[in-house]
């Protein structure tokens, strides 16, 4: 090599700028291998029990503001959709099918957000026409929005 070429391994890019993970979504990825690592422990026949735990223990962990709407969602959805398993998801309280996904919140502080979601996965049965919203955002809970979740839960999970 001359003095004007570099090997390529001197040239590693250090800019901080990169459109990698941020700090946040690395940590969620975390949280998700420890859940999958959890429930191969736990075996074929953990029960909702186990991922209830899990569930409430994560909304404990929430700002007073976020863990006030996780609480009112839990009893929403436990009441509408009784079917669905509560367990946590990439570190967020969901509710799942057989195993998928159905639906999650997500804290405001999860990712330095102003606004908790309420959101729905691929796996709700939610389809109506060719287009259809998928997630909310939440600043509180009216009683009327709460009637609207509890509808929407139903149907994402029938």
């Amino acid at each position: 090599m001359n003095g004007s070429q570099k090997s390529a391994k001197g040239t590693a890019v250090t800019d901080k700028t990169s459109e990698g993970f941020t700090a946040d979504e690395r940590a969620a990825v975390k949280e998700r291998a420890k859940e999958l690592k959890a429930a191969g422990r736990r075996g074929p026949r953990a029960g909702k029990a186990d991922g209830e735990s899990d569930l409430l223990a994560k909304i404990a962990e929430m700002p007073e503001s976020d863990r006030v709407m996780a609480e009112r969602l839990h009893a929403i959805i436990k009441a509408t959709a009784p079917d669905l398993s509560p367990k946590t998801w990439y570190g967020m309280p969901a509710y799942a099918r057989d195993g998928n996904v159905v639906c999650f919140f997500q804290s405001a502080q999860k990712f330095n957000s102003r606004y908790a979601t309420f959101g729905f996965s691929d796996k709700a049965n939610l389809d109506e026409g060719a287009m259809w919203p998928t997630s909310f955002a939440l600043t509180e809970l009216t009683s009327a929005d709460e009637a609207r979740i509890a509808a929407l839960v139903k149907k994402a999970a029938a």
